[in-house]
């Protein structure tokens, strides 16, 4: 099939989708597709201009967004994109992830991969995701948002907490507070990437995290930090985190954090595949941090590892969520 792959964008998580778009494109065109690179701040890529993506990630978000590109309408009149198949977003926050793009392509007649515009916008938004885990049962963090009184964070919450950007993903704008006297810089910080602004009661424990593709729950994985947080730069620089799929765990509770996910894909009204991210605490219950509707797909991402955990290569996995796309019933590549 033809493929359009949207990468890079205007977000803060730029860099990371140039990387995973790269990765993408190659694994698509190894299963024998005809892709095209897009990216919403430059246009239709050639392939000059395609060879010279990175697949390197800074250490830290870029300072400024990218270019704001084409509109969006032109860009999808382009007959690179009108011609293709399908659209695979490789996307990560901002308007490609957040249900903007899903809802122009919606308006086009453009299939797409992974969730509609109205799961993207339930996933992105932490708080509204929260309250709908908790009416789904799925065990979340108690929260706050910003501005909230020190002394009510202390009482509701106790420290330390976390701070973190409400519609961020990759963990931007967050900070981890050890005490009342930190809380105002981090939920600044926090407000310098969005316009809201959560305190969240910090879970500490091991990080668990469950990939589905489909109605298909991936072995569970656990990620070793060498931060107290799995922050931008574990994320994504080499050497700061271990990502061991499967995760040495009980079986029972393997099974439950995929049933928790599973439930919470369901929840969000998610499509397609997502990434859920839970915190097991010492007392082994587990705690959903939050679901990604635009998981990283760099071939060392942690959905790409769930799903060689689960017998997929990556180009496997890479063509059987644009064959979901195609036909959402399609249970393998």
């Amino acid at each position: 099939m033809r493929v359009a792959v949207f990468l890079g964008g205007s977000s803060a998580e730029r860099d990371v989708s140039l990387a995973s778009g790269r990765e993408v494109i190659a694994a698509l065109r190894s299963c024998g597709h005809d892709v095209v690179a897009v990216d919403p701040a430059r246009g239709v890529l050639d392939d000059a201009e395609e060879a010279r993506l990175s697949a390197e990630v800074a250490a830290l978000p870029p300072a400024e967004a990218g270019a704001s590109g084409p509109p969006l309408g032109d860009l999808l009149e382009h007959e690179a994109v009108r011609s293709a198949d399908l659209v695979f977003v490789a996307l990560h926050g901002g308007a490609g992830e957040d249900g903007r793009l899903q809802a122009a392509l919606d308006l086009a007649g453009i299939r797409y991969t992974g969730s509609g515009p109205l799961g993207c916008g339930l996933a992105m938004d932490k708080d509204i995701a929260k309250r709908l885990m908790r009416s789904a049962g799925v065990p979340t963090a108690e929260w706050l948002m910003a501005p909230a009184d020190p002394a009510l964070v202390a009482e509701r919450l106790g420290y330390p907490v976390i701070v973190k950007a409400s519609k961020q993903g990759s963990t931007v704008g967050l900070s981890l507070v050890r005490a009342p006297e930190g809380l105002e810089e981090a939920v600044r910080l926090g407000f310098r990437h969005d316009d809201e602004v959560m305190i969240e009661r910090y879970v500490p424990g091991r990080e668990l995290t469950v990939g589905v593709v489909g109605e298909e729950a991936l072995p569970t994985g656990e990620i070793i930090s060498r931060h107290e947080i799995f922050d931008y730069e574990c994320k994504y620089q080499p050497g700061m985190a271990d990502e061991v799929f499967p995760a040495d765990l009980a079986p029972n509770i393997a099974a439950e954090a995929e049933r928790l996910a599973l439930l919470t894909h369901r929840a969000l009204k998610l499509g397609g595949y997502s990434r859920v991210d839970f915190r097991l605490d010492a007392q082994e219950g587990l705690w959903c941090l939050e679901a990604n509707t635009a998981p990283g797909m760099t071939s060392a991402s942690l959905l790409p590892k769930a799903g060689r955990a689960a017998g997929m290569s990556f180009p496997e996995l890479c063509d059987r969520i644009c064959r979901l796309a195609i036909a959402p019933g399609t249970s393998s590549a």
